[in-house]
């Protein structure tokens, strides 16, 4: 059964990722690079200055009126760093080769600039509940300014399904697995565990989420980019090798991995695209659920902010690949030669080939950092997915106990994942998050003229750029 049902998910995959998603989602980060006169790079810096500047740990307390900029991207990135970026990048280079890491490279660059109007059209389009609650994302400005309720309620539905329950069993199955193979702790009993720290996360509402979000994601972060950092130190000499190796098998796969790897530019491409979309989630239309609850006073400032969180995600992303590719390098020590220290020294997939990678240089240490930083990764993206999940749950329902029982419905999946095949539950990612990110790009095309418009009063009305239409 489960075997038939991996196929079938692999066969909408190829349809969805081959054939028409990478094309929708680079020509959409193109569209919106050319037409933002490439915003990701004019305005970085501000981005970045906002970012740092309200950053803390102990910001103004999430109410029904949304939270602080900080707690916003703060939420917004604990749903993007995840199993993605320690599992994501390990899983592209084994299937599509080091250069998939290019192609990871520009999904971040472009996903910038389509992940600042989504957030300009979360703000643009935010609402309240019937409880006063401050609600937004998708579902909302495609109802709104689409005026397409059918269409929002599609996108309602799939992001339900992608990533509360499917994509957060991705989270789950992850951590299992990596207890499992660093301290030989059953899966079950990580499912458990995490259930039951999840139920105290959620059920606390968004006060609790924006409290959590804000701490733990700044703590993660820096951890985790400590320990990246002191290996890429041990391995110095194999940095500059790893990034001719990336570069090259971009375009050319065979010059680094030789004939017989049988890794084209186009598997490379998919790979790497399709890991860098599960990534940052740029063009998802996950993230817009956090950045339309910010209280900033103009769409374009949380716009700004949003970008940091597709940078800060491709900076860690990196440093695992560079972790993996130089770590494959030392320990074959065959003078770069790529394809042999993967075939030769790496086994398994997912996250136990960057377990590997950092005990090829901590022992098992390395497995065991690998466990700590992937629990807290993922366990936040569990967080944060479910925060948007439940977002479309009151747009749907427009009740407390739809809520609820959703609750209870995520706790469930959260224990479940812990028994699945790696594989399958990569899959069913890859195909819930590809059905989900057509609605919110065709909403993020047809109202590309407010985004426009709104970016352009910038420089000619700062004061009223929030009222433009």
């Amino acid at each position: 059964m489960m075997d038939l049902l991996d196929k079938w998910v692999n066969q909408v995959n190829s349809l969805l990722w081959d054939e028409l998603l990478i094309f929708l989602l680079v020509g959409t980060g193109i569209y919106y690079t050319l037409r933002l006169g490439f915003i990701q790079i004019r305005h970085f810096g501000t981005g970045l200055k906002s970012l740092f500047g309200g950053m803390t740990m102990s910001g103004g307390k999430a109410d029904k009126q949304g939270m602080s900029s900080f707690q916003a991207v703060a939420t917004a990135i604990a749903g993007q760093v995840g199993t993605g970026n320690l599992a994501g990048p390990a899983t592209a280079i084994v299937a599509g080769g080091p250069g998939a890491i290019f192609w990871m490279w520009v999904s971040s660059f472009l996903g910038m600039a389509t992940i600042y109007a989504e957030a300009i059209l979360a703000q643009k389009f935010k609402s309240k509940d019937k409880n006063g609650q401050t609600v937004g994302g998708p579902a909302y400005y495609i109802e709104q300014g689409l005026k397409c309720r059918w269409l929002a309620c599609l996108f309602a539905v799939l992001i339900i399904l992608a990533l509360g329950l499917i994509g957060n069993m991705v989270q789950s199955n992850s951590i299992a697995a990596a207890f499992e193979g660093s301290l030989g702790i059953p899966g079950w009993v990580v499912g458990v565990v995490l259930a039951i720290i999840t139920a105290c996360v959620i059920m606390g509402g968004i006060r609790s989420i924006a409290s959590f979000t804000e701490k733990v994601v700044p703590t993660m972060a820096v951890f985790y980019l400590a320990g990246a950092l002191l290996i890429l130190a041990l391995n110095a000499h194999y940095i500059l090798p790893a990034f001719k190796a990336i570069f090259v098998a971009a375009f050319n796969p065979s010059a680094v991995l030789g004939g017989g790897a049988g890794i084209a530019i186009q598997q490379a491409m998919r790979f790497g695209i399709a890991r860098g979309l599960f990534s940052n989630e740029a063009g998802m239309g996950s993230t817009p659920h956090a950045h339309a609850v910010a209280k900033v006073a103009r769409p374009e400032q949380q716009g700004f902010i949003a970008m940091m969180g597709v940078f800060v995600v491709c900076v860690i992303v990196t440093l695992t690949a560079l972790v993996i590719i130089t770590s494959g390098m030392k320990a074959w020590d065959a003078g770069g030669q790529v394809q042999q220290a993967f075939t030769g020294v790496f086994s398994g997939k997912g996250i136990a080939v960057t377990q590997q990678a950092y005990s090829y240089v901590f022992g098992h240490a390395g497995s065991l950092f690998i466990s700590a930083s992937l629990f807290f990764f993922a366990f936040s993206t569990i967080i944060g997915w479910y925060y948007y999940a439940e977002t479309n749950v009151r747009y749907l329902f427009n009740s407390q106990t739809a809520v609820r029982i959703y609750q209870l419905l995520v706790i469930a999946f959260i224990f479940v994942a812990s028994f699945f095949k790696v594989d399958l539950v990569w899959n069913m990612a890859d195909m819930f998050n590809g059905l989900m990110v057509l609605p919110n790009l065709v909403a993020l095309i047809l109202l590309s003229p407010i985004v426009i418009r709104l970016t352009r009063a910038i420089t000619r009305q700062p004061e009223t750029a929030s009222e433009a239409e």
